[in-house]
């Protein structure tokens, strides 16, 4: 992660290496999505762009992607999970106007905690008035379902784009699958990833996160990813 600001010293949380626009595969309705994501990260928009969907949808990922492009382009970004609000203090929001990106994750997590609706409010405002940040802001459901008790917050939320990622289609989780996998020097055939798909939770997060164990796993054992192989890493 780059640091772009020094309250970023003290934020516990660092940018996967494998999380990029490249390494994502956007589900069939997310393209309009993705290209605004892309122009927030290379300055393209002073806007706001407000996504949802369900948990392990792939939010955390284009906030990640976003950020990591803006960085590869040598610009300032910040991120921050707001889903560890408890253990962080607002003022690590201060002055995060003054940076080319900003994206906030997971916000209907502070919902109905007042210091952190104001502090969220306060910092729309403040890009809005600056114009040279943008902001990507995510959340597990729309902003007039998220519960805040601040009607003016939800209001700024409504204000930008806002978009709901559209669910994968399980020929294009397999897909993905096996675009992860070629990223890793791995060869995952078809019918090895319908077993997994299957057999395992179906979201990506999940999927991705099995992907990984098994790249490792075949490297120790020196072994390719066959059915039988991946029954016995897995006890299935």
């Amino acid at each position: 992660m780059k640091l772009n600001s020094p309250l970023q010293l003290s934020l516990p949380v660092h940018l996967p290496d494998d999380e990029t626009f490249n390494s994502y595969y956007p589900a069939a309705g997310n393209d309009e999505l993705i290209k605004s994501l892309q122009d927030c990260a290379e300055g393209q928009s002073d806007g706001a762009v407000f996504l949802w969907g369900p948990e392990k949808s792939g939010r955390t990922h284009l906030m990640h992607a976003a950020c990591a492009h803006a960085n590869d382009l040598g610009r300032s970004s910040f991120y921050i999970p707001l889903g560890i609000h408890a253990s962080i203090s607002t003022a690590l929001l201060e002055g995060l106007e003054k940076l080319d990106l900003v994206c906030i994750d997971d916000v209907d997590a502070i919902a109905g905690h007042p210091l952190w609706e104001e502090a969220i409010f306060d910092l729309y405002n403040r890009i809005s008035e600056q114009k040279t940040c943008s902001l990507i802001v995510s959340a597990s459901v729309s902003p007039s379902d998220s519960g805040f008790s601040l009607p003016d917050l939800v209001s700024r939320m409504q204000w930008g784009l806002n978009y709901q990622l559209q669910p994968m289609a399980d020929e294009e989780k397999l897909a993905a699958l096996q675009r992860r996998a070629a990223m890793r020097g791995l060869q995952l055939p078809e019918d090895v990833g319908r077993f997994l798909l299957n057999r395992l939770a179906r979201d990506l997060r999940t999927l991705f996160d099995v992907l990984d164990r098994l790249d490792k796993a075949s490297m120790v054992h020196q072994r390719k990813l066959t059915i039988p192989f991946i029954k016995e890493m897995l006890r299935l």
